[in-house]
């Protein structure tokens, strides 16, 4: 069992170098960002929602000291985290060049999420907290997707802004009106956009390789190959091919995203088409046309929702102006889907719109993201106690409801 580990790196590793620190002192408490000549606060960040188990060390003054992801190569191994987060911690520290006494936080998932995974960084983040003292924050992992530009940006967006969160597990259009106040405008009722590229690459036959081990990024790489970074992409020679195939577009004029129908519509054409007896070319023009229909569909909802807005500000006589569309998650990789967006929000009329891709690394499950909404939840004073609960299913509208009702924090 993992706890054992935790303990070994506690005792051998860690602990020499602890200096204890109370909790709630009021350098944890300020109601300000530190001043430029304090010492920056370092939070230390868990996530181990799904697959990997993630740890990081982040500042107060935006720089990421450590970003450790280990990836589960056996998705049926039972113990993965439990063996990967204690490596994970002590890799983490190391690299970033500090000990627990140098810490002024930690922060970990407390969902959305799987909850035998979310389990165990909340079982390490509670041990640590438990030993140290270091005041501990259980942090909404969609929250942490939406607020990565803080990290990541040097101009980061103003509120109110819209956020998409596509990934394999999420298809979230949201409206951020602040740190903690978020709307969700759409999200799908089937699959997400991840799960329905991932499913539709493997259907098709696409090596995994193409995309490192992503299928998603495979289905990228083969239908457009370098052309993705080119002004126009290359469609196969249509003379010798049949007529391009047609993916439904679900919900016209409705904030919801479906793409169940989609990847029906691939099953019955691969059926009388199996890909083993496609040309290299058809097969390219099939995956073409896919992607192209999956992104349509996240153009149409961003455009429905920037005109929902205008409406609403129009018919209270405000002048507010959205600040931005943010994009993150492990889709917000595909290159085409970027200039897609760029091409959607300058036909909309907003050809200045800031339109925010975290780097690659951050669009994907990290800590470092969770360390970075840990500093804002320290900032403001939001602490948890040891007991807080892990919560499986978390809508992001309620991210921060237990402090803003003033009630008590879920317990387990």
């Amino acid at each position: 069992m993992w706890p054992q580990e935790l303990k070994f790196l506690l005792t051998r590793s860690l602990l020499p170098s602890y200096r204890p620190t109370p909790s709630f002192h009021p350098r944890f408490l300020s109601s300000s960002a530190p001043s430029p000549s304090s010492k920056p606060l370092l939070i230390l960040g868990l996530e181990s929602s799904a697959d990997d188990s993630c740890v990081s060390i982040v500042t107060s003054d935006r720089r990421i000291l450590s970003n450790i992801v280990l990836k589960q190569t056996d998705l049926l191994e039972k113990w993965a985290h439990q063996r990967n987060i204690p490596r994970a911690i002590q890799q983490a520290l190391k690299e970033a060049g500090v000990g627990l006494g140098d810490l002024d936080g930690i922060a970990f998932t407390r969902g959305p999420g799987m909850y035998g995974c979310l389990s165990q960084c909340a079982g390490a983040a509670k041990a640590l907290a438990a030993a140290t003292g270091l005041p501990l924050m259980g942090v909404h992992h969609m929250q942490a997707h939406a607020l990565t530009p803080f990290l990541t940006e040097k101009t980061p967006p103003t509120f109110p802004f819209l956020t998409l969160l596509l990934s394999g597990g999420h298809t979230l259009l949201l409206l951020a009106r602040s740190e903690t106040d978020f709307k969700i405008l759409a999200t799908t009722q089937d699959e997400s956009i991840g799960a329905s590229l991932d499913k539709a690459s493997r259907a098709l036959e696409i090596p995994l390789s193409l995309g490192h081990g992503s299928a998603g990024a495979a289905l990228e790489a083969f239908a457009f190959g370098s052309s993705i970074t080119t002004t126009t992409t290359t469609s196969p020679d249509s003379s010798t091919l049949p007529s391009p195939p047609s993916f439904p577009l679900p919900f016209r004029h409705q904030l919801s995203f479906s793409y169940s129908g989609a990847r029906s519509s691939l099953t019955r054409l691969l059926t009388a088409e199996p890909p083993n007896e496609m040309t290299e070319e058809r097969k390219k023009q099939v995956s073409g046309a896919f992607m192209k229909a999956a992104f349509e569909q996240v153009g149409e909802k961003v455009g429905l929702a920037v005109r929902g807005f205008e409406k609403e500000v129009k018919e209270v006589g405000g002048e507010e102006r959205l600040g931005g569309l943010v994009v993150s998650g492990g889709v917000a990789s595909n290159l085409y889907l970027r200039r897609s967006l760029r091409a959607k929000l300058d036909s909309l009329g907003y050809p200045t719109m800031p339109l925010i891709f975290p780097p690659p690394h951050l669009c994907t499950d990290n800590a470092a993201m969770i360390a970075q909404v840990g500093h804002s939840r320290l900032r403001r004073g939001r602490i948890d106690p040891l007991t807080v609960g892990l919560k499986a299913k978390w809508s992001i509208e309620e991210c921060e409801r237990d402090f803003e009702e003033g009630g008590e924090v879920e317990r387990e």
